[in-house]
């Protein structure tokens, strides 16, 4: 069987990450796939009133993406591009978790979580040079252990949280509170990788152009 010759970079399409998430960008770069711009939109993410989590979790990540996209296409380098947004969106029942910026936030957070189940929801968009966006709308739930309050304490001094949907970080020291996960453990991070890179390769985006000079 001939092996396939790698896409010169030269060659390659332009790739836009609609996010300045350093986790997303992890994520994306994990995939073998290394953006050529970050183009974050300033938004308000508050819900709107009786929003659910996964209109909310859609709503955002399609305007992070269609503020991406304008950026995108009023540049000659970027005009043809493939951009990726997303949105991650942590809920008890119907109640959406902030993602918390202050010690109190946080910590009513921690307490709610706390011994029961979660659900996280991670929505992603990919739109390619034909500007038909796809989207996909990924499910996880999450077990939580019964945190002491000497856990909650020592996660709150760790400054972990700060930012982070539901007031954690699953990829840091918070795993260790993980009982049980049922899903995507990449979407609660921040992108589900498997979506993403079908979403991308169903726009013809050659995902795998680059892991053969990857290794």
């Amino acid at each position: 069987m001939t092996e396939t010759s790698p896409i010169p970079q030269a060659a390659r399409p332009k790739l836009i990450l609609a996010s300045a998430s350093p986790r997303r960008l992890a994520l994306l770069q994990q995939a073998g796939l290394e953006p050529d711009a970050l183009l974050p939109a300033d938004l308000d993410e508050a819900p709107l009133k009786s929003e659910k989590p996964r209109d909310l979790v859609r709503r955002l990540a399609r305007a992070k993406l269609d503020v991406a996209v304008a950026a995108a296409r009023g540049t000659e380098e970027l005009r043809q591009g493939y951009v990726v947004a997303a949105d991650t969106v942590v809920a008890v029942g119907r109640r959406i978790l902030p993602k918390a910026e202050v010690t109190d936030e946080a910590a009513d957070c921690l307490r709610m979580l706390s011994g029961r189940a979660h659900r996280v929801y991670t929505a992603v968009c990919v739109v390619g040079p034909k500007d038909k966006p796809r989207e996909r709308l990924v499910e996880t739930r999450v077990r939580f252990k019964r945190l002491s309050a000497k856990e909650i304490e020592a996660y709150l001094a760790s400054g972990e949280w700060r930012g982070k949907a539901g007031g954690y970080a699953i990829q840091g020291l918070a795993g260790s509170f993980v009982v049980k996960l049922v899903g995507s453990y990449s979407a609660v991070v921040g992108l589900p990788l498997y979506e993403t890179v079908g979403l991308l390769e169903g726009e013809g985006y050659p995902v795998r152009g680059a892991w053969r000079d990857a290794g």
